[in-house]
């Protein structure tokens, strides 16, 4: 792995994860010293960032965090919901035993971390958003294409910034546990219709979710 991947990788996650906050500067300098990296590599990072829409460059003023707006959320999650719905359909219709054990494996995982999400949100949400992914990965895993793959973990990274930036996954009106159970049932019924319909609306709770939070905050 190149100096440049290597910064990339770090530079990517604390982005999504919210270390490197929405419209902050990204100045050259400054980034050499936190991430022991030097300045070559990290342009190299900084553009690969700006080619996937977490990074803007701005001439020659720089780089900056990309910012959180709603209107991109809801755009992204239109797009998400429309990956995700044909992954998981070709993978209904050509997964097999292999695919099946990975569905319930995952879902055991995160089953365990919904309830510790409930209990201790602060220091399990690094390890729900690891299972979350992981579950979510599993249903799509057979669908047999691999740019289908590639463009669904853009999305799913783009959108899991937003959900830890804006997002509180404890709310007394959403069951996370009952929601990711049903879509478990439905994929291992093979009923593809629910499953894109009980996916859909997971999805589009949380972009509810996301628009009020985010007024709110705009408002506070």
């Amino acid at each position: 792995m190149t100096l440049a991947e290597t910064v990339y990788g770090r530079l990517r996650t604390d982005i999504i994860a919210g270390e490197r906050e929405p419209g902050e500067r990204l100045r050259i300098e400054r980034l050499s010293k936190l991430y022991g990296i030097g300045p070559t590599p990290l342009r190299e990072a900084l553009q690969r960032l700006c080619a996937e829409g977490l990074v803007l460059s701005r001439g020659n003023r720089g780089f900056t965090v990309a910012p959180l707006d709603v209107a991109e959320f809801l755009d992204l999650n239109i797009a998400r919901t429309a990956i995700e719905k044909e992954a998981v359909s070709l993978s209904i219709r050509n997964g097999g035993d292999e695919w099946e054990s990975g569905v319930v494996a995952a879902f055991y995982r995160l089953e365990k971390q919904d309830l510790a999400l409930a209990e201790h949100p602060e220091e399990a949400l690094d390890s729900w958003e690891t299972a979350n992914a992981a579950f979510h990965h599993a249903t799509v895993a057979a669908c047999g294409s691999h740019w289908l793959l590639d463009v669904r973990a853009l999305l799913h990274d783009q959108c899991e910034r937003y959900r830890r930036a804006s997002v509180d996954l404890r709310r007394a009106d959403r069951d996370l546990a009952a929601e990711h159970r049903a879509i478990r049932d439905a994929v291992l019924d093979r009923d593809e219709a629910l499953a894109c319909r009980l996916i859909a609306q997971h999805f589009d709770t949380t972009a509810r979710m996301l628009s009020e939070e985010m007024a709110q905050g705009l408002d506070a």
